[in-house]
């Protein structure tokens, strides 16, 4: 608890990524307390650039900016790592011995990419052939990959549930396709996508969109497929579903890992001990910790009953800060967060197609009466590539949007 009756709240937030940094600029506005971030990293990278990176319509360095420069004002940035929380003694314990104590904790941790759970993908993406938009570096590398190839084999994946943005797996390879198509040399490669469902996504009105996108670029697609190895030596990879498995042979491999929560969740109780991914414990309306009450969680580490994406943060951000206030007053929780989420699929170096959807699957467009934003527009590829990139640094990371 504070140290003295007029001291003001601790509120700790774990995780300096997206998630964690709108909360705390939010917070901090508001001035309902001594705000701490605990991140580890010294370089902070706008990840839904790294698709626009792989396919070659963006560069490396637009995507990344030091740690300390995009820390909000009056908030304290620690440098370290989480080894464990004990919520009882609120008290989060930290990699390099120390701890902190804290009277509120945001958990803000996103998921961490277990490229081991694939054997041998770690092997495939050190070869000159491993690609991934998932990984700043293996972005750099995917792009004059798949710029300069001409003819061959190239296999994109795309991970199961649980996943951050998921169907981010997808961009690279219409960027790549439209790229090629426009060479002419489109009918030459061979492309191949992996994908864990029997459809590109999960709503009527995008898959049907994205069907016609595949089909227009001669996309083989293997549906309710997941990889199961790869061998970077013989440059292939096994995929399968149940007992059927199959061996792809490929010239270029754009893969992306499985995710998981930080293993610290669930050892720290945290996690519903029935959650075998190991998410946060909240109430996916309030955010509140459905047994710590002084616990809250927002963006891919929290349990919230929908796909996890970098648009999903913003509404979630809003909620816990509201509820957040309400219980430092003495009140309860009332905002509520419907399960939003976006993601914006470039389709090709000039168009996207809009998904935004709660957590039922049912669209939920941002303008109420253009609900056609599922269809393929340039309108919302110069929002995804121009303007959100923008909005990010300058307001989203502030506490702002």
């Amino acid at each position: 608890m504070p140290d003295s009756p007029t001291a003001p709240p601790r509120i700790v937030v774990i995780g300096g990524g997206n998630a964690g940094l709108s909360i705390a600029g939010r917070l901090h506005r508001a001035r309902l307390g001594d705000i701490t971030v605990i991140e580890p990293r010294e370089t902070h990278v706008y990840a839904p650039l790294q698709s626009h990176i792989a396919g070659g319509t963006a560069r490396a360095s637009q995507a990344s900016r030091p740690q300390a420069d995009v820390i909000p004002p009056g908030v304290r940035w620690l440098r370290d790592a989480v080894f464990t929380v004990d919520a009882d003694a609120h008290r989060v314990h930290l990699v390099s011995g120390g701890h902190l104590d804290y009277d509120q904790l945001i958990v803000a941790a996103g998921l961490r990419l277990a490229w081991d759970a694939i054997p041998g993908l770690p092997e495939a993406m050190a070869a000159p052939e491993g690609v991934s938009n998932y990984d700043l570096a293996l972005a750099a590398k995917a792009s004059p990959t798949l710029r300069d190839l001409r003819s061959g084999t190239v296999v994109f994946t795309q991970p199961p549930e649980p996943a951050s943005c998921g169907a981010a797996a997808q961009k690279p390879l219409y960027l790549a396709c439209d790229w090629w198509r426009a060479l002419g040399v489109l009918d030459d490669i061979r492309v191949i996508l992996v994908l864990p469902d029997p459809v590109p996504f999960g709503i009527p009105d995008v898959d049907r969109e994205l069907r016609r996108v595949l089909e227009a670029y001669g996309v083989e697609v293997r549906y309710s497929r997941e990889v199961r190895s790869v061998d970077a030596t013989t440059r292939t990879l096994t995929i399968g579903h149940g007992d059927v498995e199959e061996t792809l042979a490929y010239d270029v491999l754009h893969a992306v890992p499985p995710q998981r929560a930080p293993e610290w969740i669930a050892g720290s109780g945290l996690a519903d001990p029935d959650d075998a991914h190991g998410f946060v414990d909240v109430d996916p309306e309030t955010l509140r910790h459905r047994r710590f009450p002084d616990v809250w969680s927002l963006g891919d580490a929290a349990r919230v009953a929908t796909r996890p994406s970098g648009g999903a943060i913003r509404p979630q951000a809003k909620v816990l800060a509201k509820n957040l206030r309400a219980v430092l007053r003495g009140g309860t929780p009332t905002a509520r967060y419907d399960g939003y989420s976006v993601v914006p699929f470039t389709v090709s170096r000039g168009t996207v197609v809009f998904a935004e959807f709660d957590r039922w699957g049912k669209p939920q467009p941002t303008i109420p009466f253009w609900r056609s934003l599922s269809r393929e527009r340039r309108s919302t590829w110069v929002a995804d590539r121009r303007i959100l990139p923008r909005v990010y640094w300058n307001l989203i990371l502030r506490g702002r949007a």
